[in-house]
């Protein structure tokens, strides 16, 4: 393996494995925080309660989730060139990721969102609180410590599909393994994109785990 050469091509993948990764997130989270709350509030129980809107969007993000990233991949693609002109690439692949990670990120975020003290709720609505400022200011900073481990399980994922995007040209270290290490047989590479994935991924694991512990001692 000529380092000189797979160097350059090794930080370009990380790089745009990142880019993908980060705008995805940044997506999803935008994105599912919302849902997830509807799915609390709208709940039987909830603030708003709305049970056959619950179940629809309940039966929406399941079938979402049920779907293999690689198969999405593929349904996506007239989406995806509707949205940013094609199909392959980098920026093609922030289209299938960030709808894959919203109803996962929904999921987790509605966890969170009803590990929060019922009393504390409760507590709000007798002081007169509106559903905006209980959303806001109760269940959103109480469920943050899981809120935040929710969205570095989520990058996680994200950077496995990003990988698996790779399979369809879709840019960053999954493609280059597969390029290379697969397609070519060039176990360097394979490894190296291996290790560089694990490095990302513990990375982004140890620092959601201490950016939760400093918030729930807060």
């Amino acid at each position: 393996m000529d380092w000189s050469i797979w160097v350059p091509n090794l930080l370009k993948g990380t790089a745009e494995t990142l880019y993908m990764v980060g705008v995805s997130t940044l997506f999803t989270v935008i994105l599912g925080l919302p849902l997830g709350v509807l799915l609390v509030i709208t709940d039987r129980k909830g603030l708003i309660a709305a049970p056959t809107l619950n179940q629809i969007l309940g039966s929406i993000v399941n079938i979402a989730r049920s779907l293999p990233f690689i198969i999405l991949l593929v349904i996506v693609i007239p989406f995806t060139r509707l949205l940013v002109g094609t199909s392959i690439g980098v920026t093609a692949a922030i289209v299938p990721l960030s709808l894959a990670a919203i109803p996962f990120f929904a999921r987790v975020a509605e966890t969170g969102l009803r590990e929060v003290d019922r009393g504390l709720v409760e507590a709000s609505q007798a002081m007169g609180c509106s559903t905006w400022q209980i959303i806001l200011k109760v269940l959103i900073p109480e469920a943050l410590p899981s809120l935040i481990l929710g969205t570095a399980l989520t990058i996680i994922s994200l950077i496995s599909y990003s990988a698996m995007a790779g399979a369809i040209g879709g840019g960053g270290l999954g493609d280059l393994a597969i390029r290379y290490g697969y397609q070519r047989y060039e176990t360097d590479v394979m490894i190296a994109t291996v290790v560089l994935l694990i490095v990302l991924v513990q990375g982004i694991q140890i620092l959601g785990d201490k950016l939760a512990q400093k918030v729930s001692r807060r």
